[in-house]
């Protein structure tokens, strides 16, 4: 089926692109294969919150590569000012950018994945599309150029994403700081009567703790390293 949006859609493969950046050419999605990626756009190089948001994501450069999450940038800026800016960074405020910055001088990338609000600038917004090793859209954050974006909510999507995947469950508002639940995940509600009955029932066994069948939840086992 047809549709007609400006923008990719969750569950959606990322579109494909091949660009220019700072550490050489990328072919997109693809070269990500297998990784977590957090692709986001920034409104312009050398502009005062870029800086800052720049600064904080590689602050947290290594705990997004302990969950096999890469970072790659976009502005609609030349790869040489992206390269200088980089420069900038690195020589005023001691951080080396380690991470892609896709240069997409003439827009087309943004335009692509709706990066661009005419109603507010013509430059990109502050998109964020985290995207799993299967190429496949899981999260999109947009935030005007006048707000700086969260780092560490970032970060908790990306880890929540994770960890709903590997258990098969679904994470509370908040997690793993839930003012319901606590650190607990939320057991994914019953699609039929039978399995209602079943999950009251093994909640009595203390397999799950539950407010009632639908609203079910359990503390994760941490697991042992070998």
């Amino acid at each position: 089926m047809e549709r007609n949006y400006g923008m990719p859609l969750l569950g959606e493969k990322a579109p494909h692109f091949e660009a220019k950046t700072t550490k050489g050419p990328v072919n997109f999605p693809e070269d990500y294969k297998g990784k977590w990626v957090v692709f986001f756009s920034h409104p312009a190089d050398f502009t005062p919150v870029c800086t800052t948001e720049f600064v904080a994501f590689m602050k947290r450069y290594e705990e997004f590569k302990k969950l096999s999450c890469e970072l790659l940038g976009l502005s609609i800026d030349q790869v040489y000012s992206h390269i200088k800016w980089a420069e900038w960074i690195k020589q005023n405020l001691k951080e080396e950018i380690k991470f892609p910055i896709v240069a997409d001088d003439r827009g087309q990338i943004a335009a692509l994945y709706g990066m661009i609000h005419p109603n507010k600038a013509t430059n990109t917004v502050r998109a964020v599309f985290i995207i799993d090793p299967m190429g496949v859209i899981r999260t999109i954050l947009y935030y005007p150029q006048e707000l700086g974006r969260n780092m560490d909510e970032i970060l908790r999507v990306v880890k929540a994403l994770q960890v709903a995947d590997e258990n098969k469950v679904a994470m509370p508002a908040n997690w793993p700081n839930n003012e319901v639940v606590g650190d607990h995940v939320i057991i994914p509600p019953p699609s039929d009567d039978k399995t209602a009955v079943e999950r009251l029932q093994k909640a009595k066994a203390g397999e799950y703790e539950c407010f009632d069948w639908w609203l079910c939840h359990k503390k994760l086992e941490a697991k042992t390293k070998k």
